[in-house]
């Protein structure tokens, strides 16, 4: 591993750098090099920008691209990249193109064989996942919910199966009506966390049964202010009763035949399902 503490910018470059959530110390040296450097800053909001540019002191210029002007813009600043400069792009708060401006002008970086360089950084999505004792190993971010009752139960509906942690973003006039589609739809024992405020003063993660983090939230509107960060737990299929004669049968079975075949034939003469009573012996019947 090389170990590179200064940072010098390259012409022609795009980088993409992540900017805090709420605490400024968590934007890194890195970071701040490059917005010192580079010849633009392209912020979803120059006015929101500008005051964390000049509370580290930095005077690089700024041009707004954001949701209503990115597709017209992408071009020109592609022609400034192709000219020279260099170009970071930021956000109001977090990493860029994670449900933030960002994703149509590296898409025509890319096509456009011009250099993309992505900084590490804050983002909500992870800083909400790796505190919330919900299963990391898979997850799937799922940006904003509907705005209307029935793209919710529909959207919940539509991952109500999904085994993995399931994680959205949420605005605090709409979270109540949210969670109760979420409990129409899922029902009150499913998991769910909620993460608000996250790296500020009343940063809040709290998890609980559905029905029980309804409660929790009615309890103090101060509750339900702030950014909030959704995470719902995935699915998790209820284990299998095996019928106790088949079990017994495939561990007498198994002492004269190969595990698979045992399991084979007490599955048929039990009618349950082969690769379960597979699995049982597996776990339960030594060698």
């Amino acid at each position: 591993m090389t170990d590179e503490t200064s940072t010098m910018v390259d012409v022609s470059t795009l980088y993409i750098v992540p900017t805090p959530i709420g605490n400024l110390g968590d934007i890194t040296q890195r970071a701040l090099e490059i917005l010192q450097q580079v010849d633009i800053i392209a912020a979803e909001d120059t006015r929101h920008t500008g005051r964390l540019l000049s509370h580290f002191g930095i005077t690089t210029r700024t041009f707004a691209l954001h949701d209503h002007n990115e597709q017209q813009k992408a071009d020109m600043l592609i022609e400034k990249l192709a000219s020279g400069q260099s170009i970071a792009l930021v956000s109001d708060a977090g990493t860029p193109l994670i449900s933030d401006p960002g994703y149509h002008l590296v898409t025509r970086c890319r096509q456009a064989g011009v250099k993309v360089v992505p900084l590490p950084g804050p983002c909500a999505v992870i800083t909400a996942l790796s505190a919330s004792g919900l299963p990391s190993d898979r997850f799937s971010f799922e940006g904003f919910l509907p705005p209307k009752s029935k793209g919710r139960r529909d959207k919940f509906t539509e991952i109500a199966a999904d085994p993995r942690t399931l994680i959205f973003y949420e605005s605090p006039h709409r979270i109540m009506d949210t969670l109760d589609d979420m409990l129409s739809v899922l029902g009150e024992a499913r998991q769910v966390v909620l993460a608000r405020e996250l790296t500020k003063t009343y940063e809040t993660i709290h998890g609980a049964p559905l029905g029980e983090l309804i409660e929790w939230l009615k309890e103090d509107s101060n509750r339900i202010r702030g950014e909030m960060v959704l995470l719902i737990a995935g699915h998790r299929a209820e284990k299998e009763d095996l019928p106790l004669e088949a079990t017994k049968a495939v561990s007498l079975l198994a002492k004269e035949l190969p595990l698979k075949k045992a399991a084979a034939i007490a599955a048929e003469l039990y009618s349950v399902k082969k690769n379960a009573l597979y699995k049982w012996g597996l776990e339960n019947i030594s060698e």
